[in-house]
């Protein structure tokens, strides 16, 4: 019996939210590494962290940082993504990006496993991860497309604070006592954007997640219609989007109407999405059973729930979509991604 092969995996953007999601994975999965580099912003090196019962110091990420690295998981930020990715893939090492910086490239692979693993292998060094509020709705609306086709997609989504980092969940967190003890929150965090003006999260909803675009759509709303087009590989469906960041720490919900191209029995939709990979079907509305953050938080899949038919189009379908977004949203995809890369290797 041949011995499993080992690999020298780096993580990029160690002591982030996402990125200690994904040393958890690492762990929890077995994932076959040889050595574990662990790296981060200069603000943020010589943080002690534990893999395995081993404690590791996490290094400043530098363009040298990747020598001898086979497989790198980026999860860092955008700008760091575009000035180190190309360096590790000089030393030889697949990147698996959870950042906006090489998404919509077309020489980029974005893929999400339960719907287009394939992909994988066009890679040229650089794989990227959806954004997470487009991750489970792909996921979740696959299965349809291969099924019915999909000609329109009309989403809105309640998204968690921890899609805006750990300083947002602290933010949420003091606001919250702040306002239960009769005093005035004070805003710092979110939205988060390049302008000053900042809003109360407490008990709030924000219609705004990330910078607003020319065309008044926020880039979250954006990446949503762009990436969704992408990965479906399908430019002709109508998609568009408004995304919302509410007052909840874990897991992304999301409000959807897709309008399919062929008919369909909504019995047999309901059996289709429950037999899709990676997908729960929670849907018992006389037991008032549906898919919740609160439920979804810390586990990998993607939950759908709230199947009706629509009113008004007679192909029209409504359906509620709840994921984990740092687990299924970001670090559960990208372990996916890597676990897939191990087996290619082997």
């Amino acid at each position: 019996m041949s011995q499993q092969k080992l690999f020298n995996v780096a993580v990029v953007g160690a002591t982030g939210a996402v990125g200690e999601q994904i040393i958890g994975l690492l762990e929890k999965r077995d994932f076959p590494i040889a050595e574990l580099k662990l790296l981060s912003s200069a603000r943020s090196a010589g943080t002690k962290l534990t893999f395995k019962g081993k404690e590791y110091t996490v290094e400043e990420a530098t363009p040298d940082s990747f020598t001898g690295v086979e497989i790198a998981l980026f999860s860092a930020g955008g700008d760091v993504s575009k000035a180190l990715a190309p360096h590790a893939v000089e030393h030889g090492a697949v990147c698996i990006d959870n950042t906006n910086a090489y998404r919509m490239d077309p020489d980029t692979p974005l893929v999400v496993p339960e719907v287009n693993l394939d992909k994988v292998n066009e890679h040229k060094g650089i794989i990227a991860n959806p954004n997470c509020s487009t991750i489970q709705l792909v996921a979740a609306l696959k299965p349809l497309q291969d099924r019915y086709g999909i000609s329109r997609i009309i989403v809105s989504t309640y998204q968690a604070v921890s899609g805006a980092g750990s300083r947002a969940i602290d933010e949420l967190l003091r606001q919250t006592r702040e306002v239960l003890d009769g005093n005035e929150p004070n805003p710092d965090i979110l939205p988060v954007g390049s302008l000053p003006v900042k809003h109360q999260i407490a008990f709030n909803a924000i219609p705004q997640i990330d910078k607003f675009q020319e065309n008044g759509y926020t880039l979250e709303e954006m990446k949503m219609v762009r990436e969704t087009k992408k990965i479906m590989d399908d430019e002709s469906i109508d998609v568009t989007a408004t995304c919302v960041r509410i007052p909840v720490v874990y897991g992304h919900s999301e409000s959807v109407y897709v309008e399919l191209k062929n008919d369909y029995e909504l019995e047999d939709v309901k059996n289709l999405l429950a037999d899709a990979p990676g997908v729960v079907l929670v849907d018992d509305p006389a037991g008032q059973r549906y898919p919740l953050a609160t439920d979804a938080a810390g586990k990998p899949e993607v939950f759908v729930g709230r199947l009706r038919r629509d009113l008004g189009h007679a192909r029209g379908l409504n359906l509620w979509i709840v994921s984990d977004n740092l687990l299924k949203g970001a670090a559960w995809n990208a372990v996916q991604i890597a676990e897939f890369i191990a087996i290619e290797k082997e």
